[in-house]
């Protein structure tokens, strides 16, 4: 479980295919700390579990269905991720609960500054919408964010300046595709 806080931006190192398994190598620093092989990580929203642990590199294994419902499917060495290492108990919960599993993809519309403030517009499948509460909270890529409006088939998040810089979002625009993981309060209604 985790709270939706990246903890750090990591770097795509490599990936290679062998079968049916992705092996995603990421480089990072921060979240390096106090992981052991086995533990999970959220990558853009999407637990994994840690497989290979270097100096300056952790690796991970994804089937099919994970890089066929994530975003994780179309990243490529360079490619910024977020990450954060899961909740301990007694942790401090500063977003909301994320369990790092994807409910559907989402798409940025648009890109705009409503009022001052930097706005994302993200369509979602319709059937979806039902999940998004107006002042809710929602993950975009693991992100924690609350829901500032919604119609049709699309629902807008506002970007304070520090999450634009320090997450992924920063290098985000119309057309790329993000993780959504509805709040799982907002699924039980």
């Amino acid at each position: 479980m985790f709270s939706g806080i990246v903890e750090e931006l990591g770097e795509i190192r490599s990936v290679s295919r062998r079968g049916l398994v992705t092996l995603i190598e990421i480089k990072a620093r921060k979240t390096l700390e106090d992981v052991r092989i086995g533990d999970s990580i959220s990558v853009n929203g999407v637990c994994l579990t840690v497989v290979a642990l270097k100096k300056d590199y952790f690796a991970f294994q994804a089937m099919p269905e994970t890089l066929n419902i994530t975003n994780l499917g179309s990243l490529k060495p360079q490619d910024k991720v977020n990450l954060e290492r899961s909740l301990k108990v007694g942790d401090r919960i500063s977003g909301h609960f994320v369990l790092g599993h994807t409910d559907c993809l989402g798409v940025i519309r648009r890109k705009n500054y409503i009022k001052g403030n930097l706005a994302f517009e993200i369509a979602i499948p319709a059937n979806f919408l039902k999940y998004c509460l107006t002042k809710g909270s929602i993950a975009v890529d693991g992100i924690s964010l609350t829901i500032a409006d919604k119609k049709s088939n699309l629902f807008s998040v506002y970007i304070i300046p520090h999450t634009f810089k320090n997450t992924t979002l920063g290098f985000k625009g119309p057309a790329d595709k993000v993780n959504i993981e509805f709040d799982i309060l907002a699924k039980r209604s």
